[in-house]
């Protein structure tokens, strides 16, 4: 048997394959769940409530929603242009530090505008920490993969080391976190009395115009055309590296927007442990989202719903919370092995 390349996916195979793979991975889960002695129906009912039964819980998982929606959206764009950004986590974590540093550093600058100049911070650094990696892609070859995905840890330690010293709460007895966020430079609430707050309106907003760039825009054209062919693009007239380093700004940047939702809108304050993963789980919610930035809002909210829904599975019947993580993982897996399939036919031979 040998894989031959399709001449056109089917557009039914292309809606059925999130389908599949998404049903493939609740397969698995729920053989994960009879292994460990619970009722199956009623560990979903219970994920299903506490995702979305109640106001809190429906609140909680739009909260965690908008950083995965963000962080999605920075895998989708960096791939389609075939740019590998595995470094979304550090460029989380970089747009967090900077926006902390803007509004809580005695620069002067009015409230009115504390907030605009903490977003713009946080989208700088973030796209400023990827486009290191794509220079070194554009210019000398290297694998931004390995370059993307050291440069996460070299930026959690450099957080770390901020939030130890120079950024320190005096005031948080002891603990390493940076000091809070005034009340001008956070993101408002949308629902009183819950964890909502306008991250939300961001992350949709972001979707929207990443939607328009690729599909209305030159630029999205060039990044298709690069994505497909590097050569036939270089070939057609295409900057190729001016293309590269323009995904690298808007992919990190929109990363960096996920660090200043959770630390303007969460957490008021910036801690190590802010992000359970979102960085890495952008990457599933893209390819669960076939890189299109409409889809990764879905992809995003179902990822979340997992998550959420986990912890109330897990106190309702007693499975463990690291089915979300195997949940989201074997999703991956089967949705890459799902477009595989999409896209090659096996043949005889």
């Amino acid at each position: 048997m040998r894989l031959e390349r399709r001449a056109e996916t089917p557009p039914l195979l292309s809606v059925a394959v999130p389908v599949l793979a998404l049903l493939a991975a609740f397969i698995i889960g729920t053989l994960l769940i009879m292994i460990s002695g619970a009722s199956v129906p009623a560990a979903y009912a219970a994920m299903a409530e506490g995702a979305f039964g109640s106001r809190f819980a429906l609140t909680e998982t739009l909260t965690r929603a908008a950083p995965l929606m963000l962080t999605g959206l920075a895998a989708a764009v960096a791939f389609r242009a075939r740019l590998w950004n595995i470094g979304a986590e550090g460029q989380l974590y970089g747009g967090a530090l900077a926006a902390v540093w803007i509004g809580t550093a005695p620069l002067g600058i009015p409230d009115t505008l504390l907030l605009p100049a903490v977003i713009l911070a946080g989208a700088v650094a973030g796209g400023l920490l990827l486009l290191g990696p794509a220079v070194l892609k554009t210019r000398f070859g290297v694998d931004e993969v390995v370059t993307t995905l050291l440069l996460n840890f070299i930026v959690l330690l450099f957080v770390s080391m901020m939030i130890e010293g120079p950024m320190k709460d005096p005031m948080a007895m002891g603990w390493p976190q940076s000091e809070t966020l005034p009340m001008a430079a956070e993101l408002p609430r949308l629902i009183p009395r819950t964890r909502l707050h306008a991250g939300l309106i961001m992350a949709l907003v972001a979707a929207g115009l990443i939607y328009v760039m690729m599909t209305r825009t030159v630029l999205g054209f060039e990044m298709r055309a690069v994505g497909a062919s590097p050569r036939a693009a270089r070939f057609a007239g295409m900057g190729v590296g001016r293309v590269m380093l323009l995904v690298a700004l808007i992919s990190g940047g929109l990363a960096g927007l996920a660090g200043v939702s959770e630390v303007a809108g969460r957490t008021g304050y910036l801690t190590l442990d802010m992000s359970p993963g979102y960085g890495t789980g952008g990457v599933v919610v893209a390819m669960l989202a076939q890189l299109h930035p409409l889809g990764v809002v879905l992809g995003a909210l179902m990822v979340a719903s997992i998550f959420v829904g986990a912890d109330a599975m897990s106190r309702a019947v007693g499975v463990p919370t690291y089915i979300a993580d195997v949940l989201v993982a074997v999703s991956l897996l089967c949705m890459l092995t799902a477009m595989l399939f999409a896209r090659y036919r096996l043949r005889r031979g």
